[in-house]
């Protein structure tokens, strides 16, 4: 969802049940998407607060939605196969990036599918919490941002791992470093 050429890419877990996977648009119409359309606007990325369907009229900004995995995967815990053979699209995605991109990845499983798409070690990188790193090509000619966060599902916004303010620093980095 969104401009292919966006300077910021949002990598989600996998199309929710009732959300994306009935929609066809990532997070559309699925409690993680309240907070995530909600911030998004609140920081210039979207025409809307909210994006409950199909039919709905949120325009995104300089920002592309896309998961990690390609399929509603079994209790949302994708399986390896299901991560390895959806790698590949996210690779094509990541290298259709313009130079100076910002990618978010939104939780653990996310960023660890982000780093195995750019080939990278993950240890180099591990995943917390309003992180960033600076990604560099072989050749040095692309810089890339990464920039994580706890995935804005239900449980983690009702447990308190993740708040609209913790969430909204995050975006408020990364509006710091955009072009």
């Amino acid at each position: 969802m969104g401009d292919i050429g966006a300077t910021l890419l949002i990598v989600g877990l996998a199309p929710g049940l009732h959300g994306a996977n009935a929609s066809g648009r990532p997070f559309t119409g699925d409690a993680s998407g309240d907070l995530l359309f909600a911030t998004l606007h609140r920081y210039g990325f979207s025409s809307q607060p909210d994006s409950r369907s199909l039919v709905s009229e949120q325009q995104l900004s300089e920002c592309r939605i896309t998961n990690a995995v390609k399929c509603v995967p079994p209790q949302n815990k994708p399986l390896s196969l299901e991560m390895n053979t959806c790698n590949q699209y996210l690779r094509a995605e990541l290298k259709q990036l313009p130079s100076s991109s910002i990618v978010l990845s939104l939780g653990a499983i996310a960023h660890r599918a982000v780093i195995r798409a750019l080939e990278l070690q993950q240890s180099a990188f591990p995943f917390r919490h309003a992180g960033q790193y600076s990604l560099q090509d072989d050749d040095g000619s692309n810089i890339r941002q990464l920039f994580t966060s706890y995935h804005p599902s239900r449980y983690n916004v009702n447990t308190g791992k993740i708040t609209a303010a913790s969430f909204a620093r995050v975006f408020a980095s990364i509006r710091e470093v955009l072009p």
